[in-house]
């Protein structure tokens, strides 16, 4: 059958019975045919249009050849007047909303006493019912007829096909994001059913089903641009709060400054959250990921960032306990790499853990899980136990770079600092001073600190651990020497846990190609600070324009430095995650 029938019937096959001598036929039969076009239509071909599409649409693929439908999480608040997420009722409240979800079209064609007769079933199993929502677009555009069929105990609907027509248009939300028990795939099938008689029970004559691909959380990386930058406004950080305002000027970013109101004096921004974002063909907004610290900024990302197309989402631990490492300065993301031959167009995702062993700090399995099932930036796990609070971010970042893979891996190095300071030992500088110009604290000379053997094998230690790091990095993020740049750095042990000894000068606020640095206070020599001096030499040559920013005492003795202060909205990538092959 080439084309829908325009009555029952009226198509068929005429059947004539011969004998076995053949000659005259000894009856004859006809089968009477109707032809019923039945297809449920949805953006496989991932350009932003829901097209008709004859091939097998119950298969998801990935890369660019490959096919399937993508869905986004719902999780932004486009109506001012709600107080939550706009997929956690059962209502389409604007057109804003709408546009957050994917397009659905059932398309039916054949007499309309067929449909009379018969019932067309919209269906999902048990398994997807809480991870999806339908919406049926009913009469005319406005937002009540949208009726949410399907999603949540509603596991089938009976779709009421009025006379002539041929299309049903359904919107589908995400509810959930990929997580352990959740791959991300669901299914939808649309069934005609006969229904022969009442005491019999209906039975399936045609079955069509197509496959969504839930999008994953997505984050980006110090190379992208970027966009916004938030910093918290609290105590005594005044001098702080206007130093990042500056660098957000030149870098041409949008600043949002947290008030104390807000905050309630928790100035730890970047621990609180992390920024990614979302995208399907036809829509992308970012996501900000609310860590389970849940210290007294822990309202401000649900508060104050969730709105129209800013979506939210977190992870609290189930019977665990959230350590320092839940915060998100143990959470970052290389730029893309390529490793042995094996791309990775999104870059990689750091966290810090430990050694197995009993008593070792370790992310909670409900943050690791939801990171590692977003399957689009494979995780690397990194040895941060040795660190007191055991962020990733205080001993690596991140800068842009031309030549090479775009990029350097910045990483703090005692050994470095340890060889500078001899260098301007013999050249006849070893009373130049560490914290000159800081009232309350000790200044202390480089011939001090070289003849500091606690704080040389404090180091020495440090220096093994972050080595250990290096090659872990070298190995998973494909890295050469040459795409590493050492800072120097010391640090001190106190109970077998390691912290800065000056201002981390690698914990840094990246904007492009301006970098807030925290000034780490070194040896004033011939007017300049030879830590300053010997990063600008590294780094400078590099395109990348550095201003050093005091947080000494407003957030260094804090156990933190610039980056944990701030935080940063980027531009999403360029790249779409569903061309990758994971």
């Amino acid at each position: 059958m080439k084309t829908p029938s325009n009555e029952i019937n009226d198509n068929k096959v005429r059947i004539s019975y011969y004998g076995q001598d053949g000659g005259t036929p000894i009856h004859r039969a006809m089968l009477y045919l109707t032809c019923v076009d039945i297809s449920l239509d949805t953006d496989t071909t991932r350009s932003g249009a829901v097209k008709r599409k004859t091939t097998d649409k119950r298969e998801w693929t990935w890369g660019p050849d490959g096919q399937g439908a993508v869905l986004l999480v719902n999780c932004d608040r486009d109506d001012p007047k709600s107080t939550d997420m706009d997929n956690m009722d059962l209502y389409v409240r604007s057109y804003a909303d709408l546009r957050d979800m994917s397009c659905m079209i059932l398309r039916t064609q054949g007499p309309d006493a067929i449909f009379d007769d018969h019932k067309l079933v919209l269906h999902i199993s048990v398994s997807d019912a809480d991870k999806v929502g339908v919406f049926h677009a009913r009469g005319n555009d406005a937002l009540p007829q949208y009726e949410h069929v399907l999603g949540s105990e509603e596991l089938s609907y009976v779709v009421d096909r009025a006379s002539g027509q041929e299309e049903d248009i359904f919107y589908v939300e995400g509810l959930a994001f990929p997580d352990a028990d959740f791959s991300g795939l669901v299914s939808f099938h649309v069934t005609l059913l006969d229904a022969p008689v009442e005491s019999l029970p209906e039975t399936p004559i045609f079955t069509d089903t197509v496959v969504f691909q839930v999008a994953p959380w997505i984050m980006t990386p110090n190379t992208q641009r970027p966009l916004e930058v938030f910093v918290c406004s609290v105590s005594g950080n005044a001098d702080f709060v206007e130093a990042v305002s500056e660098l957000a000027r030149k870098a041409h970013c949008k600043l949002t400054i947290c008030p104390e109101v807000e905050n309630r004096n928790d100035r730890w921004i970047q621990d609180e959250m992390e920024f990614g974002y979302v995208q399907a063909p036809h829509k992308t907004f970012p996501v900000v990921f609310d860590s389970p610290r849940n210290k007294e900024l822990q309202d401000f990302p649900f508060k104050n960032v969730l709105g129209p197309d800013f979506g939210y989402v977190t992870r609290e631990p189930f019977n665990q306990i959230v350590s320092s490492l839940d915060s998100f300065g143990n959470l970052e993301v290389s730029p893309p790499v390529t490793v042995k031959g094996k791309e990775y167009p999104l870059g990689r995702i750091l966290i810090g853990s430990s050694f197995p062993r009993v008593d070792g700090r370790r992310m909670t399995k409900a943050v690791r899980d939801f990171l590692y099932a977003q399957k689009v930036q494979a995780p690397v796990e990194l040895y941060v136990d040795w660190l007191c609070v055991g962020h990733v971010d205080e001993f690596l970042s991140f800068v842009p770079a031309q030549g090479g893979q775009g990029f350097r891996l910045l990483l703090a190095n005692p050994t470095a600092c340890y060889k500078l300071f001899k260098e301007k030992q013999e050249e006849g500088y070893g009373e130049a001073s560490l914290f000159e110009g800081l009232e309350t604290v000790p200044m202390t000379t480089i011939d001090e600190i070289l003849a500091n053997e606690t704080l040389r094998r404090d180091n020495d230690y440090v220096q093994s651990c972050i080595d250990w790091n290096r090659d872990i990095l070298k190995r998973e993020l494909g890295l050469s020497e040459k795409d590493i740049i050492d800072l120097p750095q010391l640090f001190t042990v106190t109970d077998k846990e390691a912290s800065a000894f000056f201002p981390d000068m690698v914990n840094m606020l990246v904007l492009g190609k301006h970098l807030g640095i925290p000034k780490p206070f070194g040896p004033i020599i011939d007017g300049q600070c030879c830590l300053e001096e010997n990063v600008r030499s590294l780094l400078e040559p590099l395109g990348l324009i550095c201003t050093f920013i005091n947080d000494f005492f407003s957030y260094h003795t804090l156990l933190g430095e610039v980056h944990c202060g701030t935080n940063v909205r980027r531009k999403p990538f360029s790249f779409k995650w569903w061309n990758m092959i994971p």
